[in-house]
């Protein structure tokens, strides 16, 4: 229970508070500014949402070819005859996977490992989706493997330990560029998003 819910005497606002304190990035002062918002706007905002929250508790599913979200299993990705079965993007998690759609011109499939390995944490290659992916490449559809994770320790880590799991499997294995965002001046860039630019440099 919250420390300063105690002063709260309605239990049902003691359970909101505390539930929405739960959710990744809101903690119990995020939480209670939520409640009241909430609350002020019951029938235009709380009710919409709190209908919103149990259709998608009851229809939504994980896919499970790719661990993408959709009302159906497969997905409507993973269905969708019209992109290439050749190449597979293989991203950490599902807003990774939207971010990737939002931007369209990707029209291989995807691969959701559900995070990145982590030492500290103790997230290990059977903690993640890593065999079923190994299992997916190997019935042999696929010829080119996109390791799309992120430029950090976890998701470098991830990238190295992929890469050498898949050398042998007869497949192409690319990872995304690294470099300068559009319209990025060079000075405003920190120094790791500038090495890996140069590291990353094209013949022009």
């Amino acid at each position: 229970m919250l420390k300063d819910s105690r002063s709260l005497h309605a239990p049902e606002l003691i359970r909101l508070i505390e539930a929405l304190s739960k959710v990744q990035g809101l903690g119990p002062k995020s939480a209670r500014r939520a409640a009241l918002q909430l609350l002020k706007k019951r029938d235009t905002l709380m009710r919409p949402l709190g209908d919103a929250i149990l259709s998608a508790a009851d229809k939504v599913k994980t896919c499970n070819i790719c661990g993408n979200l959709d009302t159906s299993d497969p997905c409507t990705i993973c269905t969708n005859e019209t992109r290439d079965e050749g190449i597979l993007c293989v991203i950490a998690d599902v807003n990774d996977l939207w971010a990737f759609e939002r931007a369209g011109g990707f029209r291989g499939k995807y691969y959701v490992l559900g995070g990145l390995l982590s030492a500290l944490d103790g997230v290990g290659p059977n903690d993640l989706g890593i065999p079923k992916l190994i299992s997916r490449i190997e019935q042999g559809q696929i010829k080119e493997v996109v390791l799309a994770l992120a430029a950090t320790v976890d998701g470098l880590s991830t990238s190295h330990y992929l890469a050498e799991v898949l050398a042998s499997k007869n497949i192409k294995v690319t990872r995304l560029s690294h470099g300068l965002p559009i319209g990025g001046e060079l000075d405003n860039i920190d120094e790791g998003t500038l090495l890996l630019a140069l590291k990353s440099r094209l013949a022009v």
